[in-house]
């Protein structure tokens, strides 16, 4: 039976869920269509159409391992699912994570202002700068899968030995977890770094502007106010994905702790909704095409109710 507190939760990652299926779900559709339109497919529409991908399957899994753990935890007991999640994890974690690093470096280097030589290299090569990071990723698929059919074989086997301790146990599933996510971790660095170097330049331009400034706001300096709004909300989404990773992590070897496991997954479930609102809200093309759909939508229930007897 769950308390009032936990029921509120399940509520709230249950609506996340549906608002994030629905939102990456509109990226990835509004992207599509365009791409079929114009007969091409361009650097920003793969990596966009990725990550919506990506986050519709990783929210289904977060939303499925969640509920199985707070409602059928016995149905891990045989392995075999729990053996499904792990890898399904390792691919879509990853795949999410280096999408949007993909997207984080590529408006870094198409946005930013600096003036170093490694800066103007990359940026005059970002097509290859991408294709590296997502050779990086199907590189780390080869090294964690071995390391993830190991971890297991290896944790079967123990489990199996009388004289195996709950403390080791516990020490080993810690060690085990920072393996399998080190790589999307380093990730997940990178992309901070690079966010937060756009913070920066566009921080420095805007003082530059507001500097030059005749009494009235210039509309490239709301601009600049409006991205950094953007990737502050996107840094602070980011660690609460990892705060709410840790904490899911972290209650799979402690009893009686459904509540903080469904706090966890609640902020988990944050991220892969809340940067897609994002993305709409901040790219013109996307949130001019969700204004249509809304403003359809509208006009269709109106319809429906003249209608209606």
């Amino acid at each position: 039976m769950l308390s009032v507190p936990e029921g509120l939760l399940i509520f709230v990652a249950v609506s996340e869920s549906i608002l994030g299926v629905l939102g990456n779900g509109f990226i990835g559709l509004a992207y599509g269509i365009e791409c079929v339109k114009n007969k091409k497919f361009s650097t920003i529409s793969f990596i966009l159409m990725g990550l919506a991908t990506s986050r519709i399957c990783l929210i289904g899994l977060i939303a499925t391992d969640g509920f199985v753990k707070i409602f059928s935890p016995e149905m891990y007991s045989s392995g075999y699912l729990i053996d499904c999640v792990t890898y399904s994890w390792v691919i879509l974690n990853s795949s999410s994570v280096f999408f949007a690093t993909s997207l984080s470096i590529f408006y870094f280097l198409k946005i930013a202002n600096f003036s170093h030589h490694i800066f103007l290299w990359l940026r005059s090569h970002i097509k290859r700068v991408l294709l590296l990071l997502m050779g990086c990723l199907f590189i780390s698929w080869l090294v964690t899968f071995p390391l993830t059919v190991k971890i297991i074989s290896d944790t079967r086997a123990k489990n199996r030995s009388i004289v195996f301790s709950a403390k080791v146990h516990k020490g080993e599933f810690f060690r085990n977890q920072i393996l399998l996510n080190l790589g999307t971790l380093l990730v997940f660095i990178l992309c901070l770094i690079t966010c937060i170097l756009l913070l920066i330049s566009l921080w420095r331009h805007n003082q530059r502007m507001l500097l030059n400034a005749t009494g009235f706001r210039d509309p490239s300096t709301e601009a600049h106010i409006k991205a950094m709004k953007v990737l502050i909300s996107f840094i602070v989404l980011s660690i609460l994905y990892f705060i709410g990773i840790i904490i899911e992590i972290s209650c799979t070897t402690m009893s009686e702790s459904k509540l903080l496991f469904i706090f966890g997954l609640t902020i988990t479930a944050l991220y892969p909704w809340g940067h897609s609102f994002i993305l709409i809200l901040g790219n013109n093309k996307l949130k001019q095409v969700f204004l249509r759909v809304l403003k359809q939508l509208n006009r269709w229930k109106k319809e429906k109710l003249l209608r209606t007897p």
